[in-house]
This record gives C-alpha cells, structure tokens and sequence, in this order.
C-alpha cells in the first residue's frame, strides 16, 4: 500500500469520524485550507504535488471540504528553469506565514494547514496528524459562495467583529501539466493540482459581515472545467484562517457554504 493510498484512506476516516463530532450536515461542511508552496525547479516537491493531487480527488465528505491551493513560489527560478505558475504574491504569502510561524527560513515543498499549522510537503504522516488536528476545531466565520453567472460570484462573510480579518479571493486550476526542459527536475513531467492562478484581497468585513459580488476573468488558456474559487478569511496577526469556501466555475446558481 502506497503511503498516498493510506493518506487517502485516512482522510476518508477523517470525514466519517468527524460528521457526528462537528455535528455539521454535508450543507455547511468544515473547511481546512491546505496550502502548499511548491516550485518545479524543486527536485523533492513532485511528491508533494503528487499528495495534493491525490487530495483534490476526495476534496469533499460528510462534515469537511478541503479546501486546496498550490502556490509556485519564485525562488527557484534563477536556478535553470522558470515554473510559469510563479508568482510574487505566492513568494510574499509564504514569507509571511514564515513570520507567522516563526520560522528560520521559508523552503518548499511545505504545506500549511489552515493558516497556524505547517509541515514538509511531502510528509504524509505529518499532514495526516495535521488534518485531524485541524479537523478538530470549527472555524468562527462563515463564508457562503453562490455562483450567479459564469463571470460573476456572489461572496457573503459572516464573522466576529475583528479589525485584523482579510477576506482573499483566489482561483485554482487542476490538471495541469508541464514537460520540464531544464533545472533539477529536467526531463520530467510534472503533474499538478489545485494550482492559484489567482489570489488578492476584497477587503475587511465590517462589523462583522462581508458582501461583495465579484466580477472576473477566466483567461484563454485555463480550463474552465477544471477551476475552482475560494474564498479565505484570514486574521491578518496570526495567518490563522478563521473561515473558508470553494465553488466550482462551472457550478452555476450553486451555493457552496462552509464555516
């Protein structure tokens, strides 16, 4: 047995045993945010991508969503090959949660788990206690998603009243895949899943509530079969995230809620 396939097995344990602890139907799943900084000029993260992609396939049970986003930081581009999914914005997030965490140094392949937790990547063990911890504890905010149109979705936040709250958009993209010409993973072909391709703020709830319907684009070369949005709200002090959802871009007049 593949220590992928028990991951898989164990998430799925993860769900069923939590159903009746959180006491949630499958309308308001619990979120936990994975996050993980990756590159592919980075000859240990294929695996991690590999254990993200296998997550985004068991995305949803009976009480948690996982809530999936692979961020290509910049830092490895100068070293022979230039990953087209980097970008700033990912490098500056994981800087950040460096901070957050007290850190020594970012490196990659590293997951964060619900913005407070973080191990290797590509350490399955690891990200399973993580899950299961995170599993654990409901998310204080509520964030409801209903996808009006097929370039406009409606965002609504419910949360307790905080100056330090974030609410953050992003897209993702699965199954993607690039033929690696140079670097330490040269003439490979790597696989990927739950890749940002996007990812900025809308603001800050007031007094606790958040509305907004947000326009946007999907560009030529995504697959709009294979996006999704998400909405993060995250306490700008901690990095913990304190609430989450994600849609399908193809789920028109659904509404995805989770708290």
């Amino acid at each position: 047995m593949t220590k992928f396939h028990f991951l898989g097995m164990f998430v799925t344990a993860v769900l069923a045993a939590n159903y009746t602890a959180l006491g949630q139907p499958n309308t308001n799943p619990q979120p936990i945010v994975i996050e993980l900084f990756t590159s592919e000029g980075c000859s240990s993260c294929p695996p991690a991508d590999a254990l993200l992609g296998q997550l985004s396939q068991q995305r949803t049970g009976h009480a948690v969503d996982l809530v999936l986003l692979g961020e290509h930081v910049e830092y490895w581009d100068g070293q022979g090959w230039k990953d087209r999914f980097s970008a700033p914005v990912f490098t500056q997030r994981q800087y950040d949660y460096v901070r957050y965490l007290h850190l020594a140094t970012a490196y990659t392949p590293q997951v964060v788990v619900d913005g407070h937790l973080q191990a290797s990547g590509g350490n399955a063990s690891a990200l399973q206690q993580l899950i299961a911890e995170a599993a654990q504890t409901a998310k204080p905010s509520k964030v409801s998603l209903q996808l009006v149109s097929p370039d406009k979705l409606q965002v609504n936040v419910s949360a307790p009243p905080s100056p330090k709250l974030q609410v953050l958009f992003a897209i993702t993209e699965d199954n993607l895949t690039t033929n690696v010409h140079g670097g330490e993973n040269k003439n490979r072909v790597l696989t990927h899943a739950a890749v940002v391709r996007e990812l900025h703020s809308l603001g800050s709830p007031s007094d606790g509530h958040f509305e907004k319907t947000l326009g946007f684009k999907v560009k030529p070369d995504w697959k709009p079969q294979d996006l999704r949005a998400i909405v993060l709200v995250q306490d700008q002090s901690t990095g913990k995230i304190q609430g989450a959802a994600s849609i399908p871009l193809t789920a028109s007049g659904t509404i995805a809620t989770g708290r």
